[in-house]
């Protein structure tokens, strides 16, 4: 009873010092677009809710990166329970209830290094603690069993009252030490607090389709929202691939999703460069001079033979669907590319702009939310990614990705690759901030304003070579103008005289955090992306009626079509309407003109830290030429003289609509182009800051290791088998451990033998170009070293995301028990791998982990040498060219068969073949 009284007067002493410590920040203060009674205080749900009330049409919610600070810093802004519990309860703090049904001293433990947080606070709090802790009277009480993390065997032990509050003060202490590396663990959850959000009393719902959820997940759940189970319904998809448009049919007007229908006329490499070509042809290649020379081969193999006879190389080769620099190369002479696959080849920038000798590249964050009327944002901030090797034009290092390509995903493998560790200094290492390369600029006598006005003016048209067929499938598939929104990650490089050029455009940009600096980045870019675009605030009942068929079926036809009455409301045909103020102006606009246009204020109130750089007050005198009278489309086809585009479509033009609203008028929006460019100078503002912890790698026990890998070694003589999950379980640990070494202990014996490996997979990753050379071995080995090392994490990747289709849900008989398996791979090191794998293949004959137990293309198992890394000799042997690819993504059930069983199956796959061969 007194241990409870203890924790209770802890949390009271920790939530005092937490209300006269914390300080509201920027962040806090974001406004909302309703207003409250003077009187009184808004209710807890108001600072989570923007541009109306709950219930509301308009209204939405708010996300802030002040959620992802420690749990210690956010307790003063969440809403505060207002139930009848106790306000003091240890629920709050600990985990799930469905988790842990039991209260016991060891789930009082768990609490401590939360509250230890704020105790450091306060140090006469702190000193408090102590003196209170000395004084709880000595009592018999059980104690929960404890698991040591380093040993495998429980420790049952008693102690004594003496010993367990000894115990709890150690705890406290530690805590305090060590709150400069503490991490904030999603199994601390403010449980109690998250169930008083909006969304959670609103049961807003998100659902992931094949994306990085990390970050994405920690946001929506810190913010009340929860993942879909089975049929339900989400208000948010988030999907790192193309949209199917029976998805986009059925969306209802509260649901929003993160693509744009055919949203990759924009982000694959070859229709990107066909969209602006079309432009070049049609609008003049000096508007359009946005992009290097570039030919599609096979089919322009000629007219690039022609260019290079003019002006000769380099030029650089990219697979036309491809991301994270994967499959590119450079070449001097065409001749040099491969005929076999489609590739895009363009001219190379030679001249690149260089930071202290490193190439540099651009990555923007650009968000578009809506295409007709088209409206595009800018980030303030975004990411300055360096080579790791200092550039140099000479032919012979052409081959060097780390000199010449600035992907972060090949360059985190070089050994010279320096990481940000601290998110405040955004101008050391290999990866900078956009501020802090425009402010380096700046201070170089450079003329940043007209580096992001070309900028802002290469993203503009690269969505107008693009906007013509994405709005045609939005009229197609998608029901309410409001459903669709899409962030792209345009690469953008600068060459020595500051003119940007476009390098190609993400579909789904990269969110993961591997830094400090990425971590406050991207968290303010996707908070602030989702209050900007908006996920509807409604309930379930309103949700129920959106989701009704009469529903959904009127609001499909209005929002498409324009009724004949709406479109006489004082319109013309060009979409110009003139009024005295702006209060007649927007009254004579269509019902639709209306949504529209609300919707466009209201986004930009709730913009954040994105720009918006379509519509501007500049914009239709730069760009109007380029959009067609009519309909306000930008226009990428040559028209037939007499022939209007869309012309089932009732005439409209939403952009000069929009426009007129916003910057036709006395009152005007401010949107300048000297307040862009001040806002894209500035950094992000300290309280941005977001707890950044690296992933803590729980230490292995190397004698708990062997001692499992010889009860394991024991199973598998005596006849057992592993499942083909925990064959490639084990088999990817593996791969990752050798991965580890080639990045720290790069040894040229174990390079070849893994290049080998890869390169007979086939179809799974592409044969690097200078591995064509031998002589590449002999030199730059750290570069060489980080290629490698991205193949082999390329496939890591890739295999991964296969191994997730296979399931072990219970214990097979012969085969080795899940829990020992698990706790096998928690401890085991590249050795213990090594020998479980090796013996499970020599004994049983089969390799599991690249192929299927009875898969049509399994080739003989080869000898495995013995000693050390003789699995890794033996390896590339294992494979037949290309015939991993063949069986790689295919999964089959898991059972032990005896050899009767199996030597049925055999026979009938052979009698398979033979009926297929007489055929």
């Amino acid at each position: 009873m007194q241990i409870k009284i203890f924790i209770f007067f802890l949390l009271f002493l920790c939530g005092n010092s937490n209300q006269r410590l914390n300080m509201p920040t920027k962040d806090d203060c974001a406004t909302t677009a309703f207003k409250t009674d003077e009187n009184n205080e808004a209710s807890a749900d108001c600072k989570w809710i923007a541009s109306g009330s709950i219930g509301s049409r308009d209204a939405v919610l708010v996300f802030r990166t002040s959620l992802l600070k420690p749990k210690t810093e956010r307790n003063s802004l969440l809403p505060k329970d207002t139930g009848a519990d106790p306000p003091l309860k240890i629920d709050h703090f600990g985990e799930d209830d469905e988790d842990h049904p039991s209260r016991t001293t060891q789930n009082c433990n768990k609490v401590l290094p939360s509250i230890a947080v704020n105790v450091k606070k306060n140090l006469t709090i702190y000193k408090q603690l102590k003196q209170t802790t000395d004084v709880i009277s000595n009592q018999d009480r059980e104690v929960s069993s404890c698991k040591d993390a380093h040993n495998s065997s429980s420790c049952n032990d008693e102690f004594d009252e003496d010993n367990r509050n000894q115990s709890l003060i150690s705890n406290c202490d530690e805590a305090c030490e060590e709150l400069a590396s503490f991490n904030d663990d999603d199994n601390f959850k403010d449980i109690g607090n998250v169930h008083n959000m909006p969304a959670r009393k609103m049961e807003i719902k998100y659902k992931f389709i094949q994306t990085e959820t990390k970050l994405l997940r920690k946001i929506f759940q810190r913010h009340g929202l929860s993942e879909v189970k089975d049929d339900e319904n989400f208000s948010i998809l988030w999907t790192g691939i193309h949209i199917k448009p029976d998805i986009l049919r059925n969306l209802a007007p509260y649901q929003r999703v993160n693509h744009f229908p055919r949203s990759y006329e924009l982000t694959r490499k070859d229709r990107l460069y066909k969209n602006i070509e079309k432009m070049q042809h049609l609008r003049g290649i000096k508007h359009f001079d946005i992009v290097p020379q570039s030919f599609i081969l096979p089919s322009e193999y000629k007219d690039l033979i022609s260019a290079h006879n003019k002006n000769r190389g380099p030029w650089i080769v990219k697979p036309a669907a491809s991301s994270r620099g994967r499959g590119i190369f450079i070449v001097n002479t065409p001749d040099q590319i491969p005929q076999d696959e489609q590739v895009l080849v363009c001219k190379y920038v030679a001249d690149p702009l260089c930071i202290d000798g490193h190439k540099c590249d651009l990555r923007v964050y650009v968000l578009v939310t809506s295409f007709d009327p088209l409206i595009i944002y800018v980030y303030e901030e975004g990411l300055v990614r360096l080579a790791t090797v200092k550039y140099e034009r000479a032919t012979e290092s052409l081959w060097n990705p780390c000199m010449h390509l600035c992907n972060y995903s090949i360059n985190k493998y070089h050994s010279d690759y320096i990481k940000s560790r601290d998110a405040e200094i955004e101008d050391v290492g290999h990866k900078w901030t956009l501020s802090a390369l425009l402010r380096h600029l700046k201070s170089q006598g450079c003329n940043t304003f007209k580096l992001m006005a070309d900028i802002e003016d290469l993203i503009i048209k690269s969505i107008f070579a693009c906007a013509q067929t994405i709005i045609s499938a939005c009229r197609m598939f998608v029901p309410n103008g409001n459903n669709c929104f899409e962030l792209y990650g345009f690469d953008i490089l600068i060459d020595d005289s500051l003119k940007p050029w476009l390098l190609e455009v993400n579909l789904s940009p990269s969110m993961g955090v591997d830094s400090p600096l990425d971590s406050k980045v991207k968290a303010c870019l996707i908070t602030d992306l989702l209050t900007c675009v908006g996920i509807p605030a409604y309930s379930v009942e309103m949700k129920a009626q959106y989701d009704n068929k009469w529903t959904r079926f009127r609001n499909v036809n209005y929002s498409r079509r324009m009724p004949s009455a709406d479109l006489s409301a004082g319109s013309n045909s060009n979409g110009m309407r003139r009024g005295t103020n702006a209060t007649s102006l927007y009254q004579s606009l269509t019902t639709e003109e209306q949504r529209f246009v609300r919707n466009a204020r209201l986004q930009n109130d709730r913009r954040g830290g994105f720009v918006r750089i379509f519509p501007t007050d500049e914009s239709m005198q730069r760009y109007g030429s380029f959009l067609d009278v009519a309909t306000g489309i930008p226009i990428s086809t040559p028209v037939v003289q007499g022939q209007t585009p869309y012309s089932m479509i009732l005439p409209h033009n939403y952009n000069l609509v929009l426009f007129n609203c916003l910057y036709g008028h006395d009152k005007k929006e401010r949107n300048s182009l000297l307040e862009r460019m001040l806002q894209y100078e500035r950094a992000l503002p300290i309280e941005s800051l977001v707890l950044f912890t690296d992933e803590n790698h729980k230490s292995k026990c190397v004698e708990e290791g062997q001692r499992l890998r010889k009860h394991i070694l024991n199973l598998i003589d005596n006849g057992s088998e592993l499942t083909q999950l925990q064959a490639r379980q084990a088999f990817a640990l593996y791969l990752e451990a050798i991965l580890h070494r080639l990045t720290h202990e790069p040894r040229d014996f174990h390079e070849r033998l893994i290049l080998k490996f890869l390169n007979r997979v086939g179809g799974i990753v592409k044969t690097p170009a200078f591995s064509r050379n031998s002589q590449n071995f002999r030199i730059n080995s750290k570069a060489r070293t980080a290629m490698v090392a991205k193949l082999l994490g390329d496939f890591l990747e890739q295999y991964n995301r296969d191994t997730e289709a296979y399931v072990d849900v219970f214990d097979h008989f012969g085969m080795i028990p899940r829990g020992l398996f698990g706790d096998f791979l928690s401890q085991a090191q590249e050795a213990d791998l090594e020998a479980i794998l090796a013996q499970h293949t020599n004994v049983t004959g089969n390799m599991p982990y690249l192929y299927n137990r009875f898969g049509l293309a399994t080739p003989n198992t080869p000898p495995i040498p013995s000693g050390l890394y003789g699995f890794l000799r033996a390896l590339p042997a294992m494979v037949v060219t290309g015939s991993v690819s063949r069986d790689f993504n295919k999964s089959d059930g898991y059972y032990k068969s005896n050899e009767r069983n199996t030597t049925l199956i055999k026979t009938e796959l052979h009698n398979i073949k033979s009926i297929s061969v007489d055929k």
